[in-house]
């Protein structure tokens, strides 16, 4: 992995899944690392495990992402990446009978968390004339299912977000990239399964990859082998880049 020593990573949805192992990688490799979620009792977990930094904070609240933004920078100086990662499933559901008040909260989850985390990390990096901003997106971004209209909306127009945010930053040091980790044994794909909507759910539990594997490649994108994939996207569904990770060998 990349040696983050001296790097600070705030990394949002740390509570569980990616988004925890993420935290743990990144420890390893030696970065000052902020863990932000709404669970506080599982962030003070793994606070306690890992040493980094609970910061209770939800998303969708663009004032309780900064304020994270901004205890990240009083602790410890700087920021030198944001990975995007907090994300909802559900609802699950047809259009025909999606609940809209539920598909508007995965909206502020998955799409407009996104914006908030890039609005308060970006200045900040801008003007450090240096960073790294990761989303953690899904091929669901470039594949339609069924039941998963608000899934697939959400990660499409973040990928989208994603590449406007590299074509805007770029040139003031900051780089921008996606993650499409594919499938993932984590308690989101618990939902899934037990939604049993579009062959996602029917997967066999051993098609999917273990959460260290995206964790893995979160910290190498930070790296300068990574550069090439600056304002694309990194799939982990792709064997040469599982190859170059040296993951499934």
């Amino acid at each position: 992995m990349a040696d983050m020593a001296g790097k600070v990573v705030l990394i949002t949805g740390a509570s569980r899944g990616i988004g925890a192992e993420a935290a743990r990688a990144f420890v390893a490799a030696g970065a000052q690392v902020g863990i932000a979620a709404r669970s506080e009792q599982a962030l003070d977990a793994l606070a306690q495990e890992t040493g980094a930094l609970p910061l209770a904070c939800d998303v969708a609240d663009f004032g309780a992402l900064a304020d994270a933004v901004a205890q990240m920078r009083e602790r410890f100086g700087r920021l030198d990446v944001l990975v995007n990662n907090a994300g909802i499933i559900e609802p699950i559901a047809p259009l025909a009978e999606a609940d809209p008040d539920a598909f508007g909260a995965l909206i502020d989850i998955n799409l407009k968390g996104v914006f908030h985390g890039m609005r308060a990390a970006l200045p900040v990096m801008m003007a450090q004339g240096a960073g790294t901003i990761i989303t953690v997106g899904s091929g669901a971004a470039h594949n339609p299912l069924e039941g998963w209209g608000a899934y697939c909306a959400a990660k499409s127009a973040a990928w989208m977000l994603t590449r406007v945010a590299d074509i805007e930053a770029r040139g003031r040091g900051v780089r921008v990239m996606s993650l499409s980790p594919g499938t993932v044994a984590t308690d989101m794909q618990r939902t899934i399964r037990d939604s049993g909507i579009n062959a996602v759910a029917r997967l066999d539990w051993s098609a999917h990859i273990p959460p260290d594997w995206p964790a893995r490649a979160l910290v190498w994108m930070c790296s300068a082998d990574a550069e090439p994939w600056v304002g694309r996207e990194v799939s982990l569904r792709d064997e040469s880049i599982r190859k170059r990770l040296g993951l499934g060998a």
